[in-house]
């Protein structure tokens, strides 16, 4: 029988991704060679979620607590993957969520930094955040990571890291139509909502420097970044990794898997009506307000979101930019993340940290 293709489609372009936020390369393989269709896709990543989680447990009851953040870790990411963008069976999605979320809450406190699992007031809902300080720094700078259209904080171990090792903490955590919060809120193109709202919790911690803030976001988050960074001049620094300038100029031609997903979380409930919603994230004349330094990162082959969209975000802030135009990157240059991860980490660094 012949492949789904949409796992196709997932198995040639998804790899980089997979890898470079934490999965084995060996687990890509395997579980991508072992579907044919993408009906058991969540089914499949669920159960090699279920192989780490299990060895994370094991782990932990030994006393290896290291060992038991580390597997749990990757446990949590496994999850996430299978419902990433599995928004055709919503409980079976959310039966993988609820796990990938509960490896991650328990690896938390084993990791190196530890973690902390946090709740922020937002518009009479609540959003939960994983906030990470690194060893030895009283009151750091940080970093607030902003998801993407199918990503979740589960996801961002090996992002947080990055700053986490050259001295800044890291707050990532679920907006408006993103992981824990997508069930009760759509998803929001007037981002600086929420982000506002995540800076007035931080500003109100005493083990965080929060005059000293950067945000920074992946593909979706890549638009909501830099709309923050126009309107909340709280924020010092913005790194946008391959975002949208304007989201209605590419929807039409994004994956089917990733239309899906958009109608799915922004609540529209039908494609020509999430094409109409689309038209709300858009920077023309937002981008002009953006005075803060700003990273912007963009992929030359990227199939979702034309590098094209990162050119006119450089080209119309009003403050320092800093273009990284990866000639051979994909979506977010996750197949070349040496050529962007570390550069981008010691950019944020020279602004908050260093300065």
């Amino acid at each position: 029988m012949d492949k789904d293709p949409r796992v196709q489609a997932a198995t040639a372009h998804w790899s980089g991704r997979f890898v470079s936020n934490g999965v084995p390369l060996a687990d890509f393989q395997d579980v991508t060679n072992s579907i044919d269709r993408w009906e058991v896709w969540c089914e499949a990543w669920s159960a090699r979620g279920d192989i780490h989680e299990k060895l994370g447990r094991e782990s932990l009851a030994a006393g290896y607590q290291l060992s038991a953040g580390q597997h749990l870790t990757v446990a949590s990411i496994c999850y996430h993957f299978g419902k990433f963008l599995f928004v055709q069976d919503p409980e079976q999605m959310q039966v993988a969520h609820r796990k990938a979320v509960e490896c991650r809450n328990l690896a938390l406190e084993y990791l190196c930094p530890t973690g902390e699992r946090v709740v922020i007031p937002y518009d009479g809902k609540t959003l939960y955040g994983n906030l990470r300080r690194p060893t030895g720094i009283d009151k750091p700078p940080v970093v607030v990571m902003v998801m993407g259209l199918d990503s979740a904080k589960e996801e961002m171990e090996t992002n947080e890291r990055v700053f986490l090792e050259r001295g800044m903490a890291t707050l990532a955590f679920d907006g408006p139509g993103q992981g824990e919060a997508e069930y009760d809120l759509a998803i929001c193109p007037e981002y600086e909502r929420p982000v506002g709202a995540v800076i007035d919790w931080l500003s109100k911690r005493t083990d965080i420097d929060s005059e000293k803030l950067g945000i920074w976001g992946v593909s979706l988050g890549g638009y909501y970044a830099p709309r923050a960074a126009a309107f909340d001049h709280r924020i010092k620094a913005c790194i946008s990794l391959t975002g949208p300038f304007d989201l209605s100029a590419c929807f039409d031609n994004m994956p089917g898997l990733t239309q899906a997903a958009f109608i799915h979380r922004s609540k529209a409930g039908s494609k020509d009506a999430a094409r109409k919603f689309s038209a709300r994230l858009s920077l023309h004349g937002i981008a002009e307000q953006i005075t803060c330094p700003l990273y912007v990162v963009a992929g030359k082959l990227d199939r979702v979101i034309p590098h094209e969209h990162a050119l006119q975000l450089a080209d119309s802030v009003a403050g320092e930019t800093t273009l990284n135009l990866v000639e051979d990157g994909g979506h977010v240059a996750n197949n070349r993340i040496y050529k962007y991860r570390n550069q981008s980490a010691d950019w944020m660094a020279d602004k908050l940290v260093i300065n």
